[in-house]
């Protein structure tokens, strides 16, 4: 496994942890969310797990476990058949999970205005 594969997993795992979303079932829930690892791209898991958290916070108690897992893969395969349309900012995702948003929502920075030059 790459590097960059095993940082991608750490990134979901540390969200996973960080909530508390596994559930009392952990090895269904380790099979799933591992078969969601998978087959979609990390950050587009990152943002459903981040989207169906959300979403769940109005339940008491939190959904959680294979339950969660299930909700973020019907996100998924809602955003499969149209337009992935994200409730939350950057800055949002930043302060809920405590990760970098760039590897999901690209970097805001704005290109330079003018060519960058090398140094005569």
């Amino acid at each position: 496994m790459e590097i960059r594969e095993q940082l991608n997993r750490q990134r979901v795992k540390h969200i996973i942890s960080s909530y508390q979303l596994g559930g009392s079932e952990a090895n269904g829930f380790n099979l799933y969310l591992e078969e969601l690892m998978q087959r979609y791209p990390q950050p587009l898991l990152e943002l459903a797990l981040v989207e169906t958290l959300i979403d769940q916070w109005l339940s008491v108690p939190l959904l959680r476990g294979v339950e969660f897992l299930a909700q973020t893969h019907g996100k998924l395969k809602t955003w499969e058949a149209c337009p992935i349309v994200s409730t939350i900012t950057p800055a949002q995702f930043q302060q809920l999970v405590g990760l970098d948003p760039t590897p999901i929502f690209g970097s805001a920075e704005l290109p330079p205005v003018s060519p960058i030059m090398h140094p005569l």
